[in-house]
């Protein structure tokens, strides 16, 4: 997620294909890029200003990300969308997101909790817009709402599965934009659950209102017609 970001001061600057593909990715993840759409190399040059065999190796790497398809001699295109791969990403990130919250909830100290508590005021603020019918923001929000998961399960002690979830997350999250699915109130009293369940340490509740929130952000997506059956 947030593959735009700036690096760290400690860190080299991107190179021009590491940019590219990162620009590529967000694009594809907030539905800048649709399902389906086809990715001429030619374009892609002109759009992102890497080479074509720079642009050649992005592709492939995010086939294997399962966010492109590999057409052979005919090239690429964004990956599909279907109702049966948005249920099949939401229970892999119940999974992961379940097992790290009860890792992260038993080993969080002050510091975690001071990050879910300001990674929580920033969503919750952008959700009061966005029930205020304030919708100028849907990306930013997104990026939020993954910060404060992320943030939740940010003291589990894996890399690994912070970076599978991760990359599980940015699947649903894709949905979840190519739908423009927001739940309003009910979406932000879970997050103030998840919220206070963390701070109470209450890894079974959080857990059970994480099940309501993403089975319910994928009945909520599928109601909107934009995803085939």
């Amino acid at each position: 997620m947030n593959p735009e970001a700036a690096p760290h001061a400690n860190e080299p600057a991107p190179t021009i294909g590491e940019n590219a593909y990162r620009r590529i990715r967000s694009d594809i993840v907030f539905g800048r890029l649709a399902p389906g759409q086809k990715l001429k190399l030619e374009r892609l040059r002109d759009a992102y200003g890497a080479s074509i065999s720079t642009l050649r190796e992005i592709l492939n790497r995010l086939s294997s990300e399962s966010l492109v398809v590999a057409e052979g001699q005919r090239g690429f295109e964004v990956a599909p969308v279907s109702a049966e791969n948005l249920r099949e990403i939401a229970a892999l990130r119940l999974l992961l997101e379940g097992h790290a919250l009860e890792q992260s909830f038993a080993a969080g100290d002050m510091d975690w909790e001071g990050r879910v508590v300001a990674a929580h005021h920033k969503l919750a603020t952008l959700e009061r817009r966005m029930r205020a019918g304030d919708f100028s923001e849907t990306e930013l929000w997104k990026r939020y709402d993954w910060e404060f998961h992320q943030a939740l399960i940010s003291a589990c002690g894996s890399v690994v599965l912070m970076e599978t979830h991760a990359g599980v997350f940015d699947k649903y999250l894709r949905y979840q934009m190519i739908a423009l699915s927001f739940r309003g109130d009910i979406a932000a009293e879970e997050h103030r659950i998840m919220h206070d369940a963390a701070l109470e340490r209450d890894a079974a509740k959080a857990r059970e209102v994480l099940v309501r929130h993403v089975e319910g952000g994928v009945e909520h997506a599928l109601a909107t017609g934009t995803i085939a059956s």
